[in-house]
């Protein structure tokens, strides 16, 4: 019994302080660039855009010396003439000074992306919380990560007068195409 204690006493009480004292800090949000290494490879992206049911294929990787993850976005419908009903480029980099992501968002929609000023995005936790400048700053767009499921969750919200409407609700999964 005087060894258990002497035990108790010298090794699993110390330990529990060491655990008490530094696991709390460890509980900081993740690294942002390894939060965008999660965010690299090959996704199949499913859900609801603009009310309607969509399949997009996604195509992460890193580019420039690691200091750009390009996402590259391609509807799976097609328009008569043989296109994706929707394309668009993502660029994200981390820019250390300003503690903070920035967002460069392309697509087929509008046109004149390179004439918007680029997005900042805070990270919470497990998210990229995108800010979008005028003309575009009633979207709300944000990518959730689950460490759970290895799956993100892309939720597009456009405010109007002040209250928020879901645009897009989706997830990413790994894309089982070897192909990819």
């Amino acid at each position: 019994m005087r060894g258990l204690i002497k035990f108790l006493r010298y090794a699993v009480w110390p330990l529990c302080f060491v655990i008490a004292v530094f696991l709390p800090g460890q509980q900081k949000s993740e690294d942002p660039i390894q939060l965008l290494n999660r965010l690299a490879g090959d996704w199949v992206l499913e859900g609801i855009l603009g009310g309607k049911q969509v399949t997009h294929d996604v195509t992460a990787e890193w580019i420039l010396n690691h200091e750009y993850l390009l996402l590259h976005e391609v509807s799976r419908d097609r328009t008569k003439s043989g296109d994706a009903t929707y394309e668009a480029i993502i660029l994200f980099s981390w820019d250390t000074k300003a503690n903070e992501y920035r967002c460069l968002w392309l697509d087929n929609t509008d046109g004149g992306g390179l004439s918007v000023p680029i997005a900042r995005a805070k990270q919470s936790d497990e998210s990229i919380q995108i800010a979008f400048p005028a003309p575009y700053e009633s979207l709300h767009t944000a990518f959730k990560y689950d460490k759970r499921t290895g799956t993100w969750q892309l939720l597009i919200d456009d405010v109007k007068d002040g209250r928020p409407h879901r645009f897009g609700d989706a997830v990413l999964r790994r894309s089982n195409n070897p192909d990819r």
